[in-house]
């Protein structure tokens, strides 16, 4: 008896795992504008990075709102996804370098000024982390549905505010100019917040949950700035200092990023622990 038999092969009514994917449509989203061979992987680079992006925003909308109702156990599960969702696309960007600049050169230019620049999940995602820009918003404003929805997570508090908001419902001590910020505005350091984190860092085993989630944000950084070096990196291999397609300065501009910190008291307070 071949062990096969059982394999179902009958669909004309039923649905099948490209029906449920709807492969039809998403095989068929590759448009390519140049006859250059190489474009095709630009092209699929492009929208699969799109695609892990859409994953990590349902999971770190879904990790705020759990920290936002006490269940940190439930976040942690969804921020550790968002890490290794982070891996991934790390990878995609050596299968990007397989890209030379001669090849580039061959279809860069039927791109016009579109750019990885404009991507509005990034920014979302951006938002989310605390990095918050009015002028950013501007590229958007050709689309008022899709402006109103990055207003959304641009008005709302980013996850280090609502984690923030934990330490201060465990009772930790936070300056109230923190606690009633404008969120709108990029996040900067400050001493009463610092104090806390390192409570908790001195005391572990009784602020176990309050840890596991300054470790995970942490882990969320360490990831993210891993994700813009290695996005600078191949820019610059394939198209070296060259202006983007999006009129920003390139390689210079993603450098910048790398300078900045989304959770800067979880960096410092490494430096204020003393062996006990």
């Amino acid at each position: 008896m071949n062990p096969e038999e059982g394999i179902h092969t009958d669909f004309r009514e039923q649905m099948t795992y490209g029906d449920y994917l709807r492969l039809h449509l998403l095989l068929d989203c590759q448009k390519l504008l140049s006859g250059h061979h190489d474009e095709m992987l630009f092209v699929i680079i492009h929208q699969t990075s799109e695609l892990w992006m859409k994953l990590m925003i349902h999971e770190l909308e879904a990790a705020m709102e759990s920290i936002r109702t006490g269940d940190l156990p439930a976040a942690f599960k969804m921020l550790s996804r968002f890490s290794k969702i982070q891996s991934q696309i790390i990878q995609s960007w050596d299968v990007l370098s397989t890209l030379t600049p001669s090849e580039y050169m061959k279809f860069r230019g039927y791109l016009g000024h579109a750019s990885g620049f404009q991507s509005y999940q990034y920014r979302m995602i951006e938002f989310y982390l605390g990095k918050k820009s009015t002028h950013i918003l501007k590229i958007y404003e050709n689309d008022p549905v899709l402006l109103e929805k990055l207003k959304q997570a641009y008005e709302a508090r980013s996850i280090y505010d609502v984690s923030i908001e934990a330490l201060h419902k465990a009772g930790f001590s936070i300056d109230e100019k923190v606690l009633n910020r404008d969120v709108r505005k990029p996040y900067q350091y400050e001493e009463s917040v610092e104090q806390a984190w390192l409570q908790v860092y001195q005391n572990v085993e009784k602020y176990w949950d309050l840890y596991e989630l300054a470790e995970k944000l942490v882990d969320l950084e360490d990831w993210f700035q891993q994700w813009r070096f290695r996005h600078m990196k191949t820019v610059e291999r394939i198209i070296g200092y060259k202006k983007g397609t999006g009129g920003s300065s390139g390689v210079s501009y993603l450098k910048k990023g790398l300078d900045q910190s989304f959770f800067p008291e979880l960096w410092h307070v490494r430096t204020k622990l003393q062996a006990r």
